[in-house]
């Protein structure tokens, strides 16, 4: 049994240990759509391992995988063959019951096109996942999200009264109410313009620094990727290529060589 992204492959009498310090671990993920002629493998051997405290980008060109690879790892989505591991369990061994239980208590997901619940108002929308978990929130942590994300003046509003980026930065707070285990973004800056992008990149840096939380963040942004512990780079749904300590003019030196 062995992992890419933990150097060396791991020997099996290691593999428990590797479960329990990583948040997620996939082992050759494949993922097809379709059959036959019409056929398309989004993922194709994939096998990533996520530390947990870490702040991991992925990138890769459109139709690489990036995306297919965020929900399945997030339990959002089916793998064809292929495991998951959050936390050291094996969601393709869940119920859907429990793989319900599971997205709600470990995992955080701030979508691009944020999902928020149009009747609820922003303070509703954060405070949606312990709602659902019927838990109290944690109010030292919300305030500090609140104050962090800068929606103090705004919690009461609905979210078609906010800005796209007043939006974008509630998705991101909800995604971290809980304080799951690992939160999955899906190009969370892409929908913003570069000074709000910024912000909520360095939101996200931060509850890795300050808090441990365990981020894994599709883009296809150099410079939001050079926030990141480490780039991991998909082409044709396969792990082509990863940088350690990523500088936003070695990722574009990378992506060249990688596209020629």
């Amino acid at each position: 049994m062995s992992f890419r992204g933990t150097g060396p492959a791991a020997p099996v009498s290691s593999a428990q240990d590797l479960l329990s310090r990583a948040a997620v671990v996939a082992v050759d993920l494949t993922k097809v759509y379709g059959e036959g002629e019409a056929a398309v493998r989004a993922l194709d051997g994939v096998s990533l391992v996520v530390p947990k405290g870490t702040f991991t980008a992925i990138m890769g060109p459109s139709g690489c995988g990036k995306s297919t690879l965020l929900h399945c790892m997030a339990a959002l989505d089916d793998l064809t063959s292929g495991k998951v591991y959050i936390g050291g369990v094996e969601i393709s061994g869940l119920d859907e019951k429990q793989r319900t239980i599971l997205r709600r208590d470990k995992v955080g997901f701030i979508f691009q096109a944020f999902n928020l619940v149009p009747t609820l108002d922003a303070m509703e929308n954060i405070s949606l996942p312990m709602n659902l978990a019927k838990r109290p929130p944690d109010k030292k942590w919300m305030d500090y999200l609140i104050k962090t994300v800068g929606l103090g003046d705004r919690l009461h509003h609905l979210p078609g009264e906010l800005s796209g980026g007043q939006q974008q930065r509630v998705a991101a707070a909800r995604a971290l109410a809980g304080r799951p285990e690992i939160v999955f973004a899906d190009e969370p800056t892409g929908n913003l313009d570069s000074r709000r992008g910024q912000e909520i990149l360095q939101f996200l840096r931060r509850t890795v620094d300050e808090f441990g939380q365990t981020i894994v963040m599709v883009t296809h942004d150099p410079f939001a990727a050079s926030v990141a512990d480490r780039v991991v780079f998909l082409a044709d749904g396969r792990v082509v290529e990863e940088m350690a300590d990523p500088k936003a003019d070695q990722i574009l030196d990378l992506i060249k060589t990688l596209e020629s």
